[in-house]
Parts: structure tokens; sequence; C-alpha cells
């Protein structure tokens, strides 16, 4: 499906881009907690390896939307015993213009949620599906961008950067982590 899609995108002259991508969360230390969260006992949520997947398109002269998904890629402990993982999505409005042959940016403004998982040691289950976690969401707002260097055709690496600002976020010292790592992707249409 996502492949026909492109293949369209392709078709039009418009350019769209999907990527995957390995970063690591920057958040500030415990010790301001209290102004921060008012919760003194609020670790860090820094550090870490998260995995990430991102598409965008964009039909406009440069201008579109996209949306990207990221996760820590294993648990860490909260306070030192309850094992969580969090999951960060947001769908994005995006500019991407070009620098040259072998250079574009892609800026991005958008909203989305933080999904805290805390796992447990029993299931929860509904008619659909069981589960062995209790989620604790947050909406947030996002800002970032990337710079795309093309290594052949349509193929980049695209150093990032992503400020979220999550609303409520008080199981934690700070509502606004950054995420910083590299993601590799392909653009499709009339890009590279």
């Amino acid at each position: 499906m996502v492949f026909a899609v492109l293949v369209v995108v392709a078709g039009f002259g418009q350019t769209g881009d999907v990527a995957v991508g390995a970063s690591t969360l920057l958040s500030s230390t415990p010790a301001s907690s209290i102004i921060n969260s008012g919760n003194p006992y609020a670790p860090s949520m820094g550090g870490g390896t998260y995995l990430s997947f991102s598409g965008d398109y964009t039909p406009w002269h440069d201008f579109g939307f996209g949306g990207e998904v990221s996760w820590r890629a294993s648990q860490n402990l909260y306070l030192g015993y309850q094992p969580y993982r969090p999951i960060f999505y947001s769908a994005n409005a995006v500019w991407a213009p070009k620098l040259g042959k072998h250079f574009g940016i892609d800026l991005l403004a958008g909203i989305g949620a933080e999904s805290l998982r805390f796992y447990t040691n029993y299931y929860q289950c509904n008619y659909v599906s069981c589960v062995n976690y209790v989620s604790s969401n947050h909406f947030m707002g996002v800002f970032g961008g990337g710079l795309k260097a093309y290594v052949h055709g349509g193929l980049f690496i695209r150093p990032e950067v992503r400020l979220y600002a999550i609303r409520n976020n008080e199981e934690f010292n700070s509502g606004t982590p950054v995420r910083a790592g590299v993601s590799i992707g392909y653009t499709f249409g009339g890009g590279q």
C-alpha cells in the first residue's frame, strides 16, 4: 500500500520521504524536578536509544505534511523498580527545500502525544487484545529539523533534532526533552 502511494507521488512530480533512524533523548537533570514539575522525586527521562520511523509528502513547492513515531528501544526503570518505555508520535507540517543537488533541509512543527507505558506482571484483556502495561498519555507539540545529505540518487543520511513540548508530564522532571540522532531514508518523486 505504501509503495503504491509512493509510485503515484512519483508520477505527479511531488516528493515524498521515508526514513528510519536511531537517536537518544536529552533531558534536564533531576535537580530541577521541583521547579519544572513540582515533583521532588521525578527522574530525568533522558538517555537510552530511540528508534524512529518517519515519512512526509510535499505537494506544494516544498511545503507538505508528515508523521513520525519514535520509541525507546529497551525498557528503562522508573524510580529504580518499575519498567517503562516512552513512545512519541506526531503529525507535522513540513517545509523541505533543496539546498543544491546534494543537500536539503527538513523543518517541521506539529502536534502529537507521548505515551508512557508502565509494564506490569499481569495482563489486562478486553474483547480485542491483552496487554501487560498501563499507559499514561500526554498531549505534546513538536518542533524540529534535519539536514539531508544525498549519498546516491534519492538515498539520504539526515542528522536531526526534535524538541518535544509535553503537557502535564508530571512523571518526569522536564516537559521539554530533546531527541537527537540520525536517520537513513529515501526521497521519492521529484527529489534527487
